[in-house]
Parts: C-alpha cells; structure tokens; sequence
C-alpha cells in the first residue's frame, strides 16, 4: 500500500505542496518553482529510505514528472513506477545512491518545450509549415510552432541544477549527474546531452519519438534530428545513452528511425559499454509500459 508523505522544508521563495503518494522513499515538492526562462512548474525530489544528508548522492533529472510515481493523479491512471524500481535497486546495493528530480511539463506547451530547438531551426520554411499544419491537425498548437526547448536546458542547467545542489546532498559532477524520459522526453534527453555534455553524464530515451509530429508522409524531422547527432553527440568515453521502443500505437512509427539513429551512434565510436539500444516487441507507447522496463536503463546508468 503507498504511503502518503508530506514534509516540509522551509526554503525561500518555494512553495511546498501535497506530494504524489509513494511505496518507497520521500518526496519533497516545489510547487510553482518559478524561472526567468520558462513557466513556473511543480518539481518532486524524490528521495530514498535511507537518504542522509551526509552521504552524497547522483541525481537523475526526469521530464514529465507528474507521471513517476503516484498513478491516481494522472489522467490514464497510469505511473512509471521510479520510487518502487529505484528504491528496490538501491536497497539491494546493485546501483549508486541516487536522488530523482521530476520535472513537471508545462502542459499545454509539452511539445514546443521538450522538441530540440536547433535541428527544428535547420529545417527550410516550407518544411516548418508543413510540422506546423501537422501539430495543429493533432491539436499540438493553434499558433505557429515555436520550439523553445533550448530555454527549458538553460532552465534545468542554470536554475533547477543549482538549487538542487544547493539543498540537497549530491554530486555535482557530469558523472554522476543525469537524464530521463520517454518519448518527446526522450528527444529532449538526448538533446540535454548534446547541448550540455558538460554537466550530463548520461541519458535514458524510453520510445523516443523521433517522428517530431505524428505521421510520416513527407516528414523533414527525422532526417533534421540524424544531422544534428551526427554532428553533436558527446564523446563516448565520458557518456552513456539508453535507447528502448516497443511496435505497438504510437511506438510502432519507431522501428525503422531507431534503426537509422543506432548506425549513427556505432558510427561514433559507442560500445555496448556505453550504449544500449533495446527492442520490446508487444509493447506499447504508456507509463505502463516504460515501468516494467525501467530496472534496465537504471542499472545500465547507475550501476555501481
């Protein structure tokens, strides 16, 4: 049976609120943590049953943080599970202490935040019209799209980063500092790599959505997504990446890119002692699906 926890933390300029119910660990919320980049969100640091501010812990920052952990608050009554997996690999000694900051999307705008902004720009015009008139068909947007993803990593490097550090017991280090999501969290995971592959050591893309948009007739994006990382992956021997998709719903547009995305990694000098790329066939595109898999992208990032 979850429990329920609520603690209070008294820092300024951050309001706590009702955290989401866990089995294991602790969460402590920031609701309406406020930036100069982006909209005000909610953050949970979630930590673990035996966290003590003496000991020094690696911290996974993690999108779409609403759905981790408490699967009543979300609109398909779905989680991923992270406080059950997470808590039960650290209590079993098979990865690093590790704390989990989950980031709240900023909903009615998800798309434009976590779609990377720079192979977005490479596009031609009519190319960007036609990934607009698409959102807008899927509901995405009513304006012209505006990917502003390059704001969202300054906020998490240059705001939530520091504050996190500053209270709570980490490592700071690219080492032991990384990243997670899945689809369109996925994207943006990689992206935070790339564009800062100083602060993040590592990254977990559960059914990245490379598509960008929702169809592929006449779609620029995956190609503007294959020359950005051929151009912009970090150096192997400081990062790792996890890469997984399933064949069913949206997951089964996945295939064939994450095909083409593998040849560029191997290309690049990844092993499989920094990299994975992992097929679930059967399995579809939903928290559900992500939380029975999401031991192996945890051990794979953070085994000891």
């Amino acid at each position: 049976m979850k429990r329920f926890l609520f603690l209070t933390l008294l820092m300024p300029s951050v309001l706590l609120a009702q955290p989401p119910k866990t089995t294991t660990g602790q969460i402590r919320q920031f609701e309406n943590f406020k930036s100069n980049l982006v909209a005000p969100r909610t953050i949970d640091v979630w930590l673990p049953d035996n966290y003590n501010p003496k000991t020094k812990y690696a911290v996974l920052y993690m999108h779409d943080g609403k759905g981790l952990y408490d699967s009543s608050i979300m609109w398909n009554k779905q989680e991923w599970k992270v406080d059950e997996v997470m808590g039960k690999l650290q209590h079993e000694g098979k990865i690093r202490n590790c704390i989990v900051v989950g980031v709240y999307n900023s909903e009615k705008t998800r798309h434009p935040e976590y779609f990377p902004q720079k192979p977005f720009e490479s596009l031609t015009k009519i190319e960007k019209d036609s990934v607009t008139a698409q959102l807008q068909r899927f509901g995405r947007t009513k304006e012209e799209f505006k990917p502003f993803s390059d704001n969202y990593l300054k906020f998490l490097v240059t705001e939530l980063k520091p504050f996190i550090d500053q209270n709570f017991s980490t490592k700071k280090d690219r080492a032991n500092t990384f990243v997670a999501g899945s689809s369109m969290g996925g994207l943006i995971s990689l992206y935070a790599i790339c564009e800062y592959p100083d602060v993040f050591g590592g990254a977990a893309c559960l059914s990245t959505h490379w598509p960008g948009v929702f169809s592929m007739d006449n779609n620029p994006v995956p190609t503007a997504f294959y020359n950005y990382i051929q151009k912009n992956l970090p150096d192997p021997k400081t990062h790792k990446i996890y890469f997984d998709y399933g064949d069913q719903t949206l997951d089964a547009l996945y295939p064939p890119l994450q095909k083409r995305i593998d040849e560029i990694i191997s290309s690049k000098g990844y092993s499989s002692k920094n990299w994975i790329t992992r097929f679930f066939p059967g399995e579809n595109h939903s928290e559900k699906a992500w939380s029975k898999r999401l031991d192996i992208p945890f051990m794979f990032l953070l085994k000891k």
